[in-house]
């Protein structure tokens, strides 16, 4: 059996050019939080909607993983209400 080995982005792996993977990955990371704080919140969904400044349909997108809904700023917004401190870390491409 032969593997290859993936890259630390599954969008580049998925054939993204390397700005959209970057931005994809950022945005899938913090639906993947936001997601984990809902399920942590014991919340109902249209409560947590509320609470994050959403409508209860979108946050069922989210919720979803419909990620092409969401931009890398709404979804910074709404970790933001949700109590996540969200940090962007810039380093030089190798």
């Amino acid at each position: 059996m032969k593997y290859t080995r993936g890259s630390d982005n599954i969008f580049i792996d998925l054939g993204f050019d390397k700005i959209e993977a970057e931005n994809l990955k950022m945005r899938a990371d913090l639906m993947i939080r936001i997601v984990q704080f809902y399920g942590e919140s014991g919340m109902t969904q249209a409560a947590a909607a509320k609470a994050l400044g959403l409508t209860q349909p979108r946050l069922n997108a989210l919720l979803k993983g419909k990620i092409g809904l969401f931009s890398l700023d709404a979804l910074v917004n709404v970790a933001s209400r949700a109590g996540l401190n969200v940090r962007l870390v810039v380093k030089k491409a190798a």
